[in-house]
């Protein structure tokens, strides 16, 4: 197993990134994809990450000048939520901190002109960046008392961040090295693209020429996607969008009531890195036996957007990878095609109706066609997830469009 499949959470399953919460991106923000077989892996390296990493942010929307663009880093660092300062140290949440509008001013401002050098220290976390206005970030109080931030939630109507054209890159960076991700999870708004240097060069979530407009057109001509399409803002996701009342709560639910019908007369086959389960659907459960006994209950359409719920992935080496490949089969609706899972040919991915066509135009839309569409997108490493463990830079991009 490489260093990247030995780190068995998926990115998303800690991350709550819930609108109007307090939050604390975790000390696994970016997390790798679960334990999966048939995944590229590199060689172990001995090198370490050490001390602050050179960040280079780049601003090459072409419609927006480097005035107009507000760089914010926040997260995790010693169990504490932190921000990044201009000079690269890191500064404590604190309620205090909060101006008379009622929101901190943590924005770092962009070289006047060219690119802009930042150094990143140890910490877990994203990169947000905005895009005319600044990003309204509150520090409250959490339950145990301590500072924490309410984070943007573009998806909610209500967050005093919604008419903001935003977005993120998310990271985790340790002596272990540099793990990081640009993310469509949530939503997608702004084209961004990580360059990450070390003991390889990686370049991921770069979008296509013409690719942002071409998503938001994709994702507006599937009638019950449509609404989720924010004028020339953003695209929510639909799991998201489903708790707004903008996405059909039912939508998969011919999908997978078919695939539990079809597995109730023959076997589906899924191979991880714990060994290959085989799995039926007996009375009201998909149960698998191999290395393990693991069932799932039916999950609905918001349990396969959100990869929760009857898919949740504990982090036991063994459920977690089977939840993970289901959620993934259901998102790219493999299941009923392909009874042996996970599927790695991504020509065969989305071709049914009923399928994440969300996911399916953030792929669409990339140059090496990965991108985090949903939770479990890492499966197969089909996500726009890179890491080094012995890292020189970072490089964050925005994208033309």
């Amino acid at each position: 197993m490489t260093p990247r499949h030995q780190r068995t959470l998926g990115r998303r399953k800690v991350l709550f990134a819930l609108g109007g919460a307090a939050v604390a991106v975790p000390a696994a923000a970016a997390l790798a994809p679960h334990a999966l077989a048939g995944q590229s892996g590199e060689p172990k390296a001995t090198a370490a990450a050490a001390g602050p990493l050179p960040l280079t942010i780049a601003n090459s929307t072409g419609s927006f000048g480097n005035e107009n663009v507000h760089l914010y880093i926040v997260g995790n660092a010693d169990g504490r939520q932190v921000r990044v300062t201009p000079e690269g140290t890191l500064a404590p949440i604190a309620a205090s901190d909060n101006g008379p509008d009622g929101f901190t001013d943590y924005a770092i401002s962009l070289a006047g002109s060219g690119e802009t050098k930042l150094s990143l220290p140890y910490m877990s976390g994203r990169i947000y960046v905005s895009l005319g206005e600044k990003l309204k970030f509150k520090a409250v109080t959490d339950g145990n008392g301590n500072a924490a931030l309410q984070y943007p939630a573009g998806w909610v109507t209500s967050d005093p961040n919604y008419g903001v054209l935003h977005d993120c890159a998310e990271f985790t960076y340790n002596s272990s090295g540099m793990f990081c991700n640009t993310t469509m999870v949530d939503m997608f708004s702004v084209p961004l693209s990580i360059r990450l240097t070390g003991a390889k060069d990686q370049t991921t979530g770069t979008v296509r020429e013409g690719g942002r407009a071409a998503a938001f057109a994709a994702v507006k001509q599937v009638e019950a996607f449509s609404r989720l399409v924010v004028d020339d803002t953003r695209i929510i996701a639909p799991g998201h969008g489903l708790d707004a009342g903008l996405f059909a709560k039912d939508y998969l639910a011919p999908y997978i009531d078919e695939v539990w019908s079809t597995y109730t007369g023959k076997d589906l086959r899924i191979t991880t890195n714990a060994g290959t389960f085989t799995g039926r659907v007996r009375g009201d459960r998909f149960t698998f036996d191999g290395p393990a006994q693991v069932s799932f209950g039916k999950p609905s359409t918001r349990d396969v957007l959100f990869c929760d719920g009857a898919l949740a992935a504990p982090n036991d080496g063994t459920t977690g990878p089977v939840a993970a490949v289901l959620g993934a089969g259901f998102n790219r609706s493999t299941l009923l095609s392909h009874p042996e899972q996970p599927t790695t040919d991504p020509s065969v991915f989305y071709g049914t109706e009923l399928t994440n066509h969300y996911s399916k135009a953030m792929h669409t839309a990339t140059e090496d066609g990965k991108a985090y569409g949903f939770a479990f997108d890492d499966v197969a490493d089909f996500a726009s997830y890179i890491q080094d463990t012995a890292p020189t830079g970072l490089r964050l991009t925005l994208t033309p469009f």
